[in-house]
């Protein structure tokens, strides 16, 4: 029996989506792809607010960390974790033996623009790498905040995991002066995982060009000419062109404001619910749209909740590495409705006899 979704990723896709999936292939250098490839780089900037270079990857978002990492700096980068993903930014540069310093943020707090003015007042770094949605602790951080200190430095360049939230809240990447903006399509876009996508500025581009070792698969330089193409870098899931094509219609259609109310209002309903019945993990200001991260001061058995709740045809998440089992997640993000919430939220009162 399939289980619905409410975990921070993969999340629930449509019918109609997933069908899209099953259309046959094309080649991937064909009209028929690049036209495809066309309509969805043009659906993606509509998204973004947007003229500029879309990257379209298949790979996890992981991936293009990777490529950001590996194409983004000529000097140092400043990493600012407040969560395991913010994490990962620094894991990718010392694998990839690139230059970083980390300006972490206690767990479950946002981070702070002063301090972020503060470690690029020093001139040691031209590339900052920031976590914008932490699913491992619900956290979302002040992006135009950020952004607008980073802009007060002109050779920094800001580059932005909006994993889980692009798709949920409307960014514009323009107006918000980011460089690169990054997400796989399996979260709030609510389409099948094995892909992501990318908005950067040409200044990107420019830099990757003076920037040795820049591998191969993810070379941004061979990125831009593919988009330059509308076409993969290589090969492609054509797969997921189709299905992708379809999922932004959709979302176009229900428009980003509509979107991102919708999912404000998830979000608030969750956070009601686990005020009272429980504890928010996040500080007060920063909790994220897309899930709620909540403490488990019951100190209820997480795995058992989620084997009950499978009878009931749904699943929600743990709490991630470090706060496994002291925290758990209800996401609420893509094509999740309020009614499929309350529903949730009901059955979970019910086992664990919290009804009122």
């Amino acid at each position: 029996m399939h289980r619905k979704l409410f975990i921070p990723g993969p999340t629930e896709v449509r019918p109609d989506v997933r069908a899209a999936m099953a259309t046959p292939p094309v080649g991937h250098r064909s009209e028929e792809a690049t036209v495809v490839g066309e309509r969805i780089i043009g659906r993606l900037q509509t998204l973004l607010h947007t003229r500029g270079p879309i990257f379209l990857s298949t790979s996890s978002s992981t991936g293009l960390m990777e490529g950001v990492v590996l194409n983004g700096s000529t000097k140092r980068f400043l990493s600012v974790p407040c969560g395991a993903f913010g994490e990962r930014w620094l894991d990718i540069c010392r694998a990839c033996g690139r230059e970083v310093d980390a300006m972490p943020v206690e767990w479950g707090h946002a981070v702070r623009p002063e301090a972020l003015r503060e470690k690029l007042a020093s001139n040691r770094y031209d590339a900052v790498l920031l976590t914008h949605n932490e699913t491992s602790t619900g956290i979302l951080n002040p992006l135009p905040e950020l952004a607008a200190v980073v802009r007060e430095f002109d050779d920094v360049f800001l580059f932005v995991d909006a994993v889980s939230s692009m798709g949920a809240v409307d960014l514009d990447f323009e107006a918000l002066g980011l460089d690169g903006l990054l997400a796989g399509v399996q979260k709030a876009l609510a389409a099948p995982p094995g892909f992501a996508v990318m908005a950067v500025t040409p200044r990107v581009i420019d830099r990757a060009r003076r920037v040795e070792n820049r591998g191969f698969y993810f070379d941004f330089v061979r990125h831009f000419a593919a988009y330059e193409k509308r076409q993969g870098v290589t090969t492609p899931s054509t797969s997921h062109l189709f299905a992708l094509d379809l999922q932004l219609e959709r979302i176009l259609e229900e428009t980003m404001p509509a979107r991102e109310a919708r999912h404000r209002a998830m979000a608030e309903r969750v956070r009601a619910w686990a005020r009272e019945r429980f504890a928010l993990y996040p500080e007060e200001g920063h909790q994220s749209i897309t899930l709620t991260c909540i403490r488990n001061t019951r100190e209820v058995d997480i795995a058992a909740l989620n084997r009950e709740l499978a009878k009931r045809g749904v699943v929600i998440g743990n709490g991630y590495g470090k706060l496994k089992n002291q925290t758990f997640r209800i996401a609420h993000m893509g094509e999740i409705r309020l009614d499929e919430i309350e529903e949730l939220l009901g059955w979970i009162d019910e086992i664990l006899g919290m009804k009122q």
